[in-house]
């Protein structure tokens, strides 16, 4: 997958819901918008780092690592973050507080 032309600032992350499998229940097809979101993704890219402020001056200026990296499968929050469309794919940028796990 090309990276897409969209790089999030801060502490922010850009990442791709994965489907579902089509479920059907009792030979009845379930329609999209019936569904409920995905909680799992993909994650497309990072943003520029947080950067720590505290009011003692204990660690001014000191950047905070993420704690994920592209193409790692997460779990998120599932009506957080802001979705959008680019070039026909579906995406989200979330906050990396949003963030719930790692999927080994």
């Amino acid at each position: 997958m090309n990276k897409p032309a969209i790089q999030p600032l801060g502490d922010r992350v850009l990442v791709k819901r994965r489907k579902d499998a089509e479920q059907i229940k009792g030979g009845i097809v379930i329609p999209d918008t019936a569904k409920e979101q995905s909680q799992e993704a993909e994650v497309i890219a990072l943003g520029t780092g947080n950067v720590c402020e505290s009011k003692d001056g204990c660690c001014s200026s000191k950047h905070i690592a993420f704690e994920v990296k592209a193409g790692d499968r997460i779990l998120i929050n599932r009506y957080g973050g802001n979705e959008f469309k680019m070039d026909g794919v579906d995406y989200l940028i979330i906050r990396q507080s949003d963030i719930l796990g790692i999927i080994s």
